[in-house]
């Protein structure tokens, strides 16, 4: 009998490929999500004027966001895989858009900190909860695509903050570029309460479509135990491939942060005046954008082609983990096009990396246990990202932003590496919590 057969009929007129749909609200989210965060970073140079900060106190301020954004990986991660995707993100997309209006309250360091803590602890819950979409919507040789597409709002949400934000501070002040981008999430909601619904209950997806995303999810189980016993975090934990996704965010998402909250700063450092920022924000934003369609695509492309799904994710890996060392050469020109150039070639080759390590745990894991998985490896990269960005105050303080580069070219190497050799198939494979790949 037809899988469709099997499930509630549609209730009112279909709507073709929703499944996009719902990838185009987890894009929009992402975007205002991303504008909400640079929001700060885009302002640092003008308010480090205003409130006479040092780059290490400024330092704190991020710190701040990113302990909140690093614990609330891993327990909103859990907390979405119980109360699934559709309820966790509109709690979480409400705290975060009300934490970025309460910030144009803020008159001083501490102030700044607590509310970029909210801030965070609201936006944790962004990509375990996208991840865990696009595992539940979308069939494997999509996933990749489906991944680009939600985690390219990033890079398009930074891009629009440098222009938009820019614009609010030197038209209304920068209280006003705290609310606005606040404003938008609540906006946002309306359409996500509307469109998502679980994938077996949902009243506008075809049977078409339901019926192929499940067959998919069918082909995925059937060499998997018939126990269904939901992973512990100890289950999980102690896999290799968990770790292999955990170093693959931990040691490339800190090099992507230092360009999101420090970038502004070190061109500043470099003598570039403000209007050469949006050159280099755009260019470097956008290119980010680009090289999240390109390793999705990429790796999409070779499945269909015959290639196992864990080798053509890995081919992607290992082109971005070598080109981010394209950060080195920007510590010798000053000039706004050859430093935009440098680093919109090394956020490329990020994005296609992250895509990656955003999509191997609907690749690796079933679906209960994904968004507990990418939490994971959000904490990861978030403590990578709090123990850099204490450095980075330090070091730029009391030298310069040079070993803070070299740093960021080199790490991700080891990275890529440890993807390599963890994230692979073994004897238990398909038996246990893990699949094949």
């Amino acid at each position: 009998m037809a899988l469709a057969n099997q499930l509630p009929a549609v209730k009112r007129g279909s709507i073709p490929s929703l499944r996009w749909w719902i990838g185009g609200l987890l894009f929009a989210s992402t975007v205002i999500n991303y504008i909400d965060r640079q929001t700060l970073s885009v302002l640092a140079p003008f308010l480090k004027t205003d409130f006479h900060w040092t780059n290490s106190d400024y330092a704190k301020i991020v710190i701040a966001f990113r302990i909140a954004y690093t614990l609330g990986q891993t327990l909103f991660g859990r907390l979405l895989d119980r109360m699934g995707t559709r309820q966790g993100l509109t709690f979480t997309v409400i705290g975060y858009s009300v934490a970025s209006m309460l910030t144009s309250l803020a008159m001083g360091l501490r102030s700044f900190a607590f509310f970029r803590f909210l801030l965070g602890a609201g936006e944790s819950a962004n990509w375990p909860a996208a991840t865990k979409a696009v595992a539940e919507w979308f069939p494997k040789h999509e996933r990749g695509w489906a991944v680009a597409l939600f985690d390219s709002g990033s890079s398009i949400g930074g891009a629009v903050a440098s222009v938009l934000v820019l614009w609010l501070y030197f038209h209304f002040g920068w209280r006003a570029a705290f609310v606005i981008p606040g404003v938008l999430g609540v906006l946002w909601l309306a359409a996500w309460r509307l469109i998502y619904h679980p994938l077996e209950s949902h009243p506008r997806v075809s049977d078409a479509e339901r019926e192929m995303i499940l067959l998919d999810r069918q082909e995925d189980e059937r060499h998997e135990l018939p126990e269904r016993r939901r992973a512990r975090w100890i289950d999980l934990i102690i896999l290799p491939q968990t770790w292999g996704v955990i170093f693959a965010r931990a040691l490339t998402d800190p090099v992507w942060f230092f360009i999101t909250d420090w970038y502004a700063i070190y061109l500043a450092s470099k003598g570039v005046n403000p209007n050469g920022w949006l050159i280099a924000f755009v260019a470097t934003f956008l290119a980010a954008d680009l090289g999240n369609f390109f390793g999705g695509g990429t790796s999409s492309w070779l499945i269909k082609r015959g290639w196992p799904v864990g080798r053509a994710r890995k081919a992607v890996v290992v082109f971005g983990g070598i080109g981010m060392m394209f950060l080195i050469p920007t510590l010798f020109t000053s000039s706004v096009w050859a430093l935009a150039g440098l680093f919109a070639f090394s956020t490329f080759a990020y994005a296609a990396f992250s895509t990656m390590a955003l999509v191997l745990p609907s690749d690796l894991y079933r679906s209960e246990s994904v968004a507990t998985v990418s939490g994971m490896s959000g904490t990861g990269a978030g403590i990578g990202t709090i123990v850099s960005t204490y450095l980075i105050g330090y070091i730029s303080d009391r030298y310069s932003f040079g070993p803070i580069l070299i740093a960021a070219s080199l790490i991700p190497l080891v990275g890529m590496v440890l993807v390599l050799v963890l994230v692979r198939n073994r004897p238990l494979s398909g038996q246990s919590f893990v699949r094949q790949i």
